[in-house]
């Protein structure tokens, strides 16, 4: 086994007890002595890794001795072809863990003569121009402050220059067009959890390997964007260190920090599990952060409103409020689970619709009950929206690489690749045409689909009950939304604690459910609104709702020997 001082004595302060680890990097060390330093054909570059360290601890900073630890795994190398081993970084750590600080010394030492790369160009990446300039602002000050560093780099607003290498250090915001210009040795998406999907990664990800030792470093904490680019890249992460897959397969290295379970933010020693920087012993600098944490979270104890953001940024563990949320994001992700199509298809099942606005969404589907499961597979979930209100809200027709609704990512919804994945149809029209939602059903039915009822609310069914009725549906109208989601709410909650609820892998249903805020009346009964009033839409989920309310009329048992039976009989 291979090693180096600086990875052994983390490791041993851990096995020690002088620090404690959560399970993502004790899996970390468990998939480095097993799969990583038992290679025999890598070595670590031990040239690069002392020079950073002295160049980072001279100009910036003392590194901790996690920071010390990734390092040794920035300068891994095959050793036949020279190659790095991982050429891919998601360091996930609590706010305040120093991540930007790490990589300003480390992007201001690629582009220097120590690293020794001529034109290894870097960019750094975020949503907003303020985050995007928060290392760049730190290697403008370092140099400006240190007339030594004067000779080697020129630094002006917008580049840094190296004078040895004319390697250069840039800022970009996530929402420019194209970047294919770029030539870049390495690339950093500061704030990934913020990006909703892959584009920003692929646009500039496209300028990497005209130069070697090309490298690409995601940091960030968590946030309350769900099912966007930071979802993925976890799920990618937990794959690499459960050895799912081979460092051959994917060079990813995942430092991920954060608490095990709600409970730990209560015990400030577990901090240390989201924040390495609490690693004892403190740094003056942890010193005065520990402090600053402490103070919100006793904080909490008189205003519980910032529980959400502290647990989320400060613990780094997603945290959606229960009290608002009609579950918990790890609950709605388990409605991802397979159903037989063609199963179902000898069942009964409720058409239900929710048409509460005209000129924006409306939502359909077929809803089908097994051994107490609430069943809308994917197939059988579809969506309409006015394509002016799609532009407005969600820049539909907007080209893709200049992003998408870059104001407000937590509002954000994919209209355009939702609908190349089937899920949806945008409708070229000012408002909703009650005969394509009708039409959608009849074409259900015409593919062999045995619905019972449609079933939807008062507001808009005095415009599709008699289309409905035109074409031989039975249909149910719900008087009173309020009193069936006061009613169903424990229904529903159950559903979903015992992961009854099946959608199939559908985004749009996850999003739909994600946006819905739970209230309490005065009679303490539980109501279903939008966490917001415009982009938020919450339609698939009222559908899904009122699939329930009907399905006490479904019989539970196989119908196509009945089927059969009937169509046998001679009338």
């Amino acid at each position: 086994m291979i090693t180096y001082n600086y990875i052994q004595n983390y490791i041993q302060m851990w096995r020690d007890g002088e620090i404690i680890l959560n399970k993502e990097r004790i899996l970390l060390i468990e998939w480095l002595e097993q799969d990583i330093l038992t290679m025999q054909d890598i070595y670590f570059d031990s040239e690069q890794i002392e020079n950073f360290i002295r160049f980072a601890e001279k100009w910036y900073f003392p590194l901790a001795p996690f920071q010390k630890f990734l390092t040794c795994f920035i300068f891994l190398r095959y050793k036949d072809t020279d190659d790095l081993v991982f050429d891919e970084f998601f360091i996930y750590m609590a706010r305040g863990a120093g991540k930007n600080g790490f990589v300003s010394a480390l992007v201001n030492y690629f582009i220097s003569e120590l690293h020794g790369i001529d034109f290894y160009n870097v960019s750094i990446v975020a949503n907003s121009e303020k985050q995007a300039k928060t290392s760049f602002t730190e290697v403008y000050n370092a140099i400006d402050m240190n007339d030594d560093l004067k000779g080697y780099f020129k630094h002006q607003k917008a580049v840094i220059e190296s004078v040895d290498t004319k390697a250069i250090f840039q800022f970009h915001t996530s929402n420019a067009s194209t970047k294919d210009g770029l030539r870049d040795g390495c690339v950093v998406y500061d704030e990934v959890h913020e990006y909703e999907n892959n584009d920003v990664v692929d646009v500039f990800s496209g300028g990497l390997g005209k130069v070697r030792d090309s490298r690409e470093f995601f940091i960030g904490t968590d946030g309350f964007v769900r099912d966007g680019f930071i979802d993925r890249l976890k799920e990618r992460a937990i794959s690499i260190l459960k050895r799912e897959v081979s460092v051959k397969e994917d060079s990813l290295f995942p430092f991920m920090c954060c608490i095990d379970d709600e409970e730990e933010m209560h015990d400030t020693n577990m901090w240390q599990k989201a924040n390495p920087m609490f690693h004892p012993p403190l740094s003056s600098y942890a010193k005065t952060l520990f402090k600053k944490v402490l103070k919100q979270y006793n904080k909490l104890k008189n205003d519980s409103s910032g529980y959400e953001n502290f647990i989320t940024k400060r613990m780094n563990l997603p945290k959606v409020n229960l009290e608002k949320s009609v579950a918990s994001w790890k609950k709605i992700v388990a409605t991802n689970q397979g159903y037989d199509l063609a199963e179902l298809k000898k069942r009964e099942c409720i058409g239900s619709v929710d048409y509460a606005s005209i000129r924006d969404f409306v939502a359909c589907g077929l809803l089908f009950v097994k051994n107490d499961y609430f069943i809308i597979p994917r197939e059988l979930s579809y969506s309409f929206i006015c394509k002016p209100f799609a532009d407005k809200h969600y820049a539909y027709s907007t080209p893709k690489a200049e992003g998408n609704n870059k104001k407000d990512h937590r509002k954000f919804a994919p209209i355009r690749e939702w609908e190349e994945e089937g899920l949806l149809k945008v409708l070229d029209k000012n408002s909703m045409d009650p005969y394509i939602v009708v039409g959608w059903f009849v074409d259900r039915r015409n593919e062999g689909w045995n619905i019972k009822k449609i079933v939807g609310d008062n507001f808009r069914m005095e415009i599709l009950r008699p289309l409905f009725e035109a074409e031989g549906f039975e249909v149910e109208t719900i008087r009173n939304p309020d009193a069936a989601s006061a009613l169903l709410a424990p229904k529903i909650e159950l559903a979903f604690d015992d992961e009854r609820i099946i959608w199939g892998d559908n985004p749009m249903m996850r999003w739909y459910s994600n946006n819905v805020l739970v209230v309490i009346d005065s009679k303490g009964n539980k109501l279903y609104r939008k966490k917001e009033a415009v982009k938020r839409k919450t339609d698939g989920f009222m559908m899904f709702l009122y699939g329930v309310w009907a399905s006490r009329d479904l019989e539970e048992h196989d119908i196509s020997a009945s089927l059969d039976f009937l169509s046998a009989l001679n009338f």
